[in-house]
């Protein structure tokens, strides 16, 4: 059973405080935000390094995160831990690497939050952004060339899947791999229904 600790996080703007709690458990979660260059994400050192200061400005220090992504040297799934993996309320994503991947992962479009524990849009909001990089196939091993192994930000494609388990694709309902994206830019990434966004998993 997870030891929960809320840290309540304000955010005012105007006079207008919105209060959120933060588990200091989370060991998953959507980045918020893309880093601003598109896939070109740093590589997969850039990557890790943004979810670590996603995960700390939430107020959730002490852990090892990396990115969800596979490259031509490491695939996803051995990049991620051993699990268990709770998102920002505390709730259980998936018990195990093995679990994840299966049809037992609890992966959803209200339970894949971001780190502020914000529901991320998905197909019928505005704007869509369901398609999350992950470079991917199915089994969490590389597909494709991932934007030249996250740094390209121009050509090229990256596999994404949709975290709110519908769409169009090869496979609509994959968390991980649903269908290659337009190009490598912020700008064609947003234009087959994504923002450049990716998961982060706490390793520890």
């Amino acid at each position: 059973m997870f030891r929960r600790t809320l840290i309540a996080v304000a955010l005012c703007m105007g006079g207008a405080g919105v209060v959120q709690a933060q588990d200091a458990g989370m060991g998953f979660f959507i980045t918020s935000e893309n880093p601003g260059n598109g896939a070109d994400l740093g590589g997969l050192a850039g990557a890790d390094a943004y979810c670590t200061t996603l995960a700390e400005a939430a107020g959730v220090t002490g852990k090892t995160w990396a990115a969800y992504l596979s490259s031509s040297t490491e695939n996803a799934r051995d990049r991620i831990g051993a699990g268990p993996w709770s998102n920002a309320k505390g709730e259980v994503v998936a018990t195990s690497v093995d679990d994840l991947h299966s049809d037992n992962s609890a992966l959803s479009k209200l339970a894949s939050l971001s780190e502020t524990g914000d529901v991320i849009n998905g197909r019928g909001d505005t704007p869509n952004r369901h398609d999350i990089l992950t470079g991917s196939g199915l089994d969490g091993t590389l597909s494709g060339t991932a934007c030249a192994d996250w740094t390209s930000s121009g050509e090229g494609s990256a596999m994404v899947g949709h975290h709110d388990r519908t769409g169009g694709g090869d496979n609509p309902k994959s968390w991980n791999s649903a269908h290659g994206s337009r190009g490598c830019s912020l700008e064609d990434l947003r234009g087959t229904g994504g923002d450049g966004l990716f998961y982060c998993f706490a390793v520890n």
